[in-house]
């Protein structure tokens, strides 16, 4: 079936009061992103729903792309006839030999916006039942959870019918909630912390920290699918690539090894906050696992996060191993995670890190490194790149990875 419009519905925007214009022309924004490569698709966003006009677009192309836009509860594609009764008729017929299978129930459920039509929507429920009928005598009605639902809206410039109601990604809508720096490693657990804050509408900015040679061109690109794996929730993502090398090798130097992985993180979370400032970020966003490594245990925390005061937000915080691939496997991101390159956490770990490291130690072997020095030439030589949806080709090429 070609349809002609896909109707959205949003999800928490509908709590929103007086902020509710924002939230929808933001998700209105976040649409027209995702679908940039179908220009003649036009969105009409008003109170309740979103339609977008598909203007011969395909829409089984369109469809998927909007399951992974947040801010959206559902969608219904739909087929636009004429505002007459045969013409609804036809259509109300042609959709339920597509839908219908032996033993299924049926309901239509009618709305008018246009009070002037000919039927009032008891007077069009029946006549449309009546058309279904006519097929297939057979079939039973079901006022509640029918098996086919076919919705007919009356508007001022067409009748429009569905029978789909497709779930969306729920959440609200991304950059409704400020923009955050994810630190994303080459590991399970910081992509699902940023798909989650980017459902609580959250904008993403990914900043990896890479130390070649140590740190191989495969596992900077194994980041870099990473994030373009979660992308396609925000449309695109920006890809902060943090030069890291210098920094590690200084810490391994001076540092007790015992201390390296707390001295590293607090590094890491320096470098993090000081790009927040630059690109007007609100928050710094972890995949950190309460208790999951050494460097994630309550007293690592507080020796970590003494560096800042900026809120950091661990969406995976609380959750099982179990529970964040389980995640990891809906977004996809999980097969790609457990491919074994290493990040910057890992080339230099010791054996036996401090799981309950004192912040006085930490501070004190800390004070051995020229710590602005450190973060001025690594500021310096960011590099930023904006990383859309993985195509197939670059797909394949993670297969090989």
């Amino acid at each position: 079936m070609k349809y002609t419009e896909i109707m959205v519905r949003y999800g928490e925007l509908s709590t929103k009061g007086k902020n509710r214009k924002l939230f929808i022309s933001q998700l209105a924004q976040n649409v027209k992103r995702v679908l940039g490569d179908f220009p003649a698709v036009k969105i009409h966003a008003d109170r309740d729903r979103m339609h977008l006009i598909l203007n011969g677009e395909d829409s089984t192309q369109i469809l998927p792309k909007l399951e992974k836009v947040f801010g959206i509860q559902n969608f219904s594609p739909s087929v636009r006839v004429e505002k007459t009764m045969p013409a609804i008729r036809a259509m109300v017929q042609t959709i339920i030999k597509s839908a219908y299978q032996p033993g299924q129930t049926f309901k239509i459920t009618s709305k008018r916006s246009d009070h002037s039509f000919e039927l009032d929507t008891n007077e069009l429920n029946r006549e449309l039942g009546g058309a279904v009928f006519e097929l297939f005598p057979e079939i039973a009605v079901q006022m509640k959870k029918p098996d086919i639902n076919i919705r007919v809206e009356i508007r001022k410039e067409g009748a429009y019918l569905s029978y789909e109601t497709i779930r969306g990604a729920g959440g609200l809508p991304v950059g409704t909630s400020g923009r955050g720096m994810l630190m994303l490693s080459g590991g399970i657990d910081s992509p699902v912390a940023g798909y989650l804050s980017m459902k609580r509408g959250v904008e993403v900015e990914a900043v990896h920290f890479a130390s070649p040679p140590y740190t191989s061109e495969q596992a900077l690109q194994k980041a870099k699918d990473l994030a373009a794996k979660i992308a396609p929730y925000a449309g695109s993502i920006q890809f902060i690539e943090v030069p890291f090398t210098e920094i590690q090798e200084e810490i391994k130097r001076v540092v007790p090894e015992g201390y390296l992985m707390t001295v590293t993180r607090r590094m890491m979370l320096r470098l993090t906050d000081a790009i927040r400032v630059q690109r007007k970020g609100l928050v710094i966003i972890n995949g950190e696992s309460l208790g999951q490594v050494a460097s994630q245990t309550l007293q690592s925390m507080v020796a970590i996060n003494e560096v800042t005061t900026t809120p950091i937000i661990r969406p995976v915080v609380s959750m099982d191993k179990g529970e964040i691939i389980e995640i990891a496997e809906k977004i996809d991101t999980f097969e790609l995670a457990i491919q074994p390159f290493e990040d910057c956490c890992t080339i230099f770990a010791p054996p036996q890190p401090k799981t309950r490291p004192k912040l006085d130690k930490a501070q004190a072997y800390e004070a051995r490194l020229d710590i602005e020095g450190l973060m001025a030439r690594s500021m310096a030589g960011l590099k930023v790149s904006e990383i859309t949806e993985l195509s197939e080709q670059n797909e394949e090429f993670s297969d090989l990875l």
